[in-house]
């Protein structure tokens, strides 16, 4: 451990009369006593390790941070997707192919959280000052958490259960601008963080470099065999032979990408869930705009007839849906 954390070839570590008292408390704890009384003793640590987590403002190289990554947001959507916990405003979302299934429960059923902003751990993410820090190079100073998501891209249906996959674990070439009734494109940006290694096999997110300078394609639903999940929407017309640029990560590993950018992801082909943990932040300074006769008014359409369901309300429009979950994380709040 010590190697791994940059320590290599430290001098040996020198107990203080602090040190020996503390470890001798957990010795006589263990010797003496039932099990119980040891794993009570330990609490105080495991909080204070939560804490030093939380709250240290640690480079990626330091050991904290790796520790936050991994654990960060994993016990939590584990409690969420076993309905331990009811988080406001939160979307449980489940791949299409399964979604009806009595055999397929829990985490396993679960693709995707959307909208965790009012989830205090998982929200923890979008506050880091490692990702703030080149976040404000795109926004400016006020950054609004506009769009938040984990991802728990599922093994493809039918690897394990139900014969040939329908591969609808994967996610067509789109650009995030098309969802969000927002400008200017150039002060949104995205922060994608793998938590747990990512590559091919497991399908890792897949961009055609320098699409961003182009304008916002029209999208919809795909044609593809075997089903599209709910709000997947596609690119209708791009060019086949553009080059492609496959994001292999480690855990950890963050890539912050432009809204026009066009991108998605492969199928899972291997047997365990890929989780990455995302936001979309804006500038507060940005502003709605009326989406109505262009190419983003089905999107519009599907989100609102969502909302109207989610919330209870008899109509609400497409901006209002993206302002009641924007929340402030840096600066003021201007305008959004």
């Amino acid at each position: 451990m010590l190697q791994k954390y940059c320590f290599k070839g430290a001098p040996p570590i020198q107990q203080t009369l602090a040190m020996r008292k503390y470890l001798s408390f957990y010795r006589n704890l263990m010797d003496s006593e039932e099990p119980i009384y040891f794993a009570v003793g330990l609490l105080p640590c495991y909080r204070l390790w939560v804490w030093l987590g939380n709250t240290l403002n640690t480079p990626p190289t330091n050991a904290y941070y790796t520790w936050k990554v991994e654990n960060m947001g994993k016990k939590e959507f584990e409690r969420i997707s076993k309905r331990e916990v009811k988080v406001p405003g939160l979307l449980i979302m489940k791949d299409v192919s399964i979604a009806k299934s009595e055999f397929v429960e829990g985490e396993k059923a679960v693709t995707k959280l959307q909208d965790y902003q009012e989830d205090p751990e998982l929200f923890r993410y979008c506050t880091l000052p490692q990702i703030l820090k080149y976040v404000e190079c795109f926004t400016g100073p006020n950054i609004m958490a506009m769009h938040t998501m984990l991802i728990n891209k599922p093994p493809d249906t039918g690897v394990d259960l139900f014969g040939p996959g329908k591969k609808t674990s994967r996610h067509p070439m789109h650009q995030d601008l098309h969802y969000f009734p927002f400008r200017p494109a150039d002060r949104i940006v995205c922060a994608w963080t793998a938590m747990e290694k990512v590559h091919r096999g497991n399908g890792c997110l897949v961009v055609l470099p320098g699409s961003h300078h182009g304008t916002l394609q029209e999208h919809d639903y795909p044609e593809w065999e075997g089903g599209v999940n709910k709000m997947y929407h596609g690119v209708r017309n791009y060019a086949p032979d553009h080059p492609r640029v496959h994001l292999e990560m480690e855990k950890g590993d963050t890539v912050f990408f432009h809204p026009l950018l066009i991108h998605g992801s492969g199928m899972n082909q291997t047997k365990g869930f890929r989780k990455a943990i995302s936001c979309h932040y804006a500038s507060s300074d940005c502003y709605y705009i009326d989406v109505n006769g262009t190419t983003q008014e089905n999107i519009s359409n599907e989100v609102k007839e969502l909302a109207v369901k989610k919330y209870g309300a008899d109509s609400v429009s497409f901006q209002d849906t993206w302002a009641l979950r924007g929340r402030l994380v840096q600066g003021e709040r201007t305008s959004m």
